[in-house]
């Protein structure tokens, strides 16, 4: 009989049952009235729970098109932006702006570091800009972004807009637009919020659609936010199909964190982060983000020596356990591990137990215990 694969990368995350039961509801037309409220109340709870004061949207799409949909909304050819990026994933905003004929600089940090607020202030002393970007969560790197005390900086910058991506922070993470001065954040359902991939979230506050109105027509029909702000104020409306069963997993999934607390599911992540960490290290890893910026959504484990990156990979999956490989030139000295979303400690705890088995059968001499014994130890402390 073979073991039950569990899903450890950072995203896709592991679905529940409950979240794929409204997947698998049968298919109603865009306009049936409980569809419609439905919709509402997602768009309502999105823009409450992350303190947006102005527009939540929810769009088939990915991660990588919010991204998209975040720049073409609040800057035109030509504009000034600032790209902070602590990472694979932020280095990809520079791909973007290049197409789009943004004037960018790049402020970067080595990978498992991350660009301090100082960095950031001193840069915004020296240019304006129109818009700075930050990765709040890059999963190349396992590193955390300080959002919060970026946005103390922005603060003292009104016309410049901030841009977070939160595709792997939103839900686990703690991340709040009015507190943190964010102008707009943006993520996926397929991380931090444990829905299957499929749908783009955006916030945009009051300044972001300001900034959208005094832009010129944008070139981009899809991404634009005129297309889709009559939707969202109104869900009964019609501009793209929905993605209706997706919609209702995307609800059951916020229902699901509003039963937990947002308080509490940032402790807990902050909890099951620091149990596999501990678990990690015992078994002779080392942890890439410096101990000062580490996301709890993610680790990204380097290789003790003599175990290759591949054949581990592959035994780990034979032991029923699926991680994601390194990026950059990181890729064969490291992995990916996801502990985010709905992931519960008994995943957890049989996650760790298969990368023991598997470093049994690759090292030898490897004791097994190590491993399990630190994370219930740090569970239990």
């Amino acid at each position: 009989m073979k073991n039950r694969k569990l899903l450890m990368i950072p995203g896709p995350t592991p679905v529940l049952r409950s979240i794929q039961d409204e997947m698998g509801r049968e298919t109603v037309a865009f306009g049936d009235s409980e569809f419609v409220a439905d919709f509402q109340q997602l768009v309502n709870d999105l823009k409450e729970l992350w303190s947006c004061d102005g527009m939540a949207f929810v769009v088939a799409a990915s991660g990588t098109f919010a991204m998209e949909m975040a720049l073409v909304n609040n800057l035109k050819r030509g504009d000034a932006l600032l790209i902070v990026s602590n990472g694979f994933f932020g280095d990809r905003f520079i791909e973007i702006a290049k197409k789009k004929g943004y004037v960018y600089d790049v402020l970067s940090a080595p990978w498992g570091q991350v660009v301090s607020p100082e960095q950031i202030a001193k840069q915004l002393k020296n240019k304006k800009y129109d818009a700075v970007t930050v990765t709040h969560v890059d999963t190349s790197t396992g590193a955390v972004a300080p959002v919060h005390d970026i946005g103390q900086v922005m603060k003292d910058y009104p016309e410049t807009i901030y841009i977070v991506d939160g595709v792997c922070s939103v839900a686990g993470e703690p991340v709040d637009m009015k507190k943190d001065h964010i102008d707009v954040l943006f993520s996926g359902s397929q991380k931090a919020f444990g829905v299957a991939p499929g749908l783009a979230l955006l916030w945009a506050g009051k300044k972001s659609l300001e900034r959208r109105d005094m832009l010129p027509e944008v070139i981009e029909y899809y991404a634009d936010y005129k297309k889709w702000a009559p939707i969202m104020d109104d869900t009964k409306k019609y501009f793209a199909t929905p993605a209706v069963n997706m919609t209702w997993a995307m609800k059951k999934s916020v229902d699901i964190i509003k039963e937990e607390g947002l308080e509490n599911r940032y402790a807990r992540h902050r909890k099951n982060a620091g149990a596999m960490r501990a678990a990690l290290e015992a078994m002779g890893f080392t942890i890439l983000a410096d101990p000062s910026c580490r996301a709890v959504t993610l680790s990204n484990p380097l290789y003790p020596e003599g175990v290759e990156d591949l054949a581990f990979r592959t035994e780990l999956e034979k032991q029923g356990v699926q991680v994601a490989g390194g990026l950059g030139e990181y890729a064969g000295k490291m992995f990916r591990i996801g502990h985010m979303g709905n992931v519960d400690e008994h995943e957890l705890a049989a996650t760790v137990c298969a990368m023991e088995k598997t470093l049994k059968k690759l090292v030898p001499g490897y004791e097994v215990g190590k491993g399990i014994t630190a994370f219930l130890k740090y569970l239990c402390s």
